[in-house]
């Protein structure tokens, strides 16, 4: 007797090579080398907890608080300025151009600055 009708047979036989085609599609396992050397491994601790904490250094000096006040009034000056009509838009928008530029191209020419 049999039990599976000739579509049940295409069908399982469709399912089959299916099956055996994704299996040979499966991704290439990936080198599992580290990307860094014998000489650049350190010990590693495995019966504590690392440590995170810590004061990592500065890429740049930072700002002081002296430096930053007086930033802060300049701005606070310029803005009072503008407010009662002692420098005219145009100077406004003259200054504001430039810090805004300042602010565009100041991250690209630091690390440029870095780099060299």
């Amino acid at each position: 007797m049999n039990l599976l009708s000739g579509h049940s047979k295409l069908r399982l036989a469709a399912m089959g090579a299916l099956c055996a085609a994704a299996v040979g599609c499966t991704t290439p396992r990936a080198d599992n080398t580290p990307s860094y050397t014998s000489t650049m491994a350190r010990p590693v601790p495995t019966d504590v907890y690392p440590r995170i904490e810590g004061k990592l250094p500065a890429a740049a000096p930072q700002m002081t608080n002296e430096e930053a006040a007086s930033l802060s009034s300049k701005l606070s000056a310029l803005s009072a300025r503008r407010a009662s009509g002692a420098i005219s838009e145009a100077e406004y928008r003259r200054r504001l151009a430039e810090l805004n530029a300042l602010a565009e191209h100041h991250g690209a020419d630091t690390l440029n600055e870095i780099r060299n």
